[in-house]
């Protein structure tokens, strides 16, 4: 019976993985996302991997040259055979895709007055209010020290909203 299982591939190396797979007979899946950065002031798509470093295999008869091909470094494994994922997990992955590729939702942009965490640097594990917008994807907050509330800009990247 087939069933699907994860392999672990090479860094930058992917695609040679996916190819030597596919010339031994395995289907293979390598969900990416699709994201739209600014390059040189211009809007470019790039697709990286959802999972990176790794990629789906079908297994159907024997699993042991897709554990050993060229660009991989072997298949996730649950004892003496690989781990096997449910069809459902799969399915669920391709039913999010659009033109082959997933879009993420965005998370809602922030307002005055959203309360936010610090996830790095020295005021990590701090709660704060979002003030403001900066140049250079920098945030502006206001967090409580030393008695007062104290502006303080961060990497936007530094900071997520709280779900109330």
């Amino acid at each position: 019976m087939a069933y699907w299982c994860a392999a672990r591939l090479q860094a930058r190396r992917e695609h040679l993985a996916l190819r030597f797979l596919a010339q031994s007979g395995y289907e293979t899946y390598f969900p990416q996302l699709r994201e739209h950065r600014f390059s040189y002031g211009r809007k470019i798509e790039v697709r990286p991997a959802l999972f990176p470093g790794y990629a789906f295999v079908l297994i159907q008869l024997q699993w042991h040259t897709a554990r050993w091909a060229p660009g991989t470094l072997g298949l996730i494994m649950d004892g003496s055979g690989p781990a096997k994922v449910p069809d459902g997990v799969i399915a669920e992955i391709r039913r999010r895709e659009v033109g082959g590729l997933i879009d993420l939702p965005k998370p809602p942009p922030l307002r005055r007055g959203t309360r936010v965490q610090i996830l790095r640097g020295p005021f990590s594990g701090h709660l704060a209010i979002y003030a403001d917008t900066r140049p250079r994807q920098r945030v502006e907050i206001l967090l409580q020290l030393l008695g007062g509330e104290q502006r303080v800009e961060l990497p936007k990247a530094d900071i997520e909203a709280v779900r109330s």
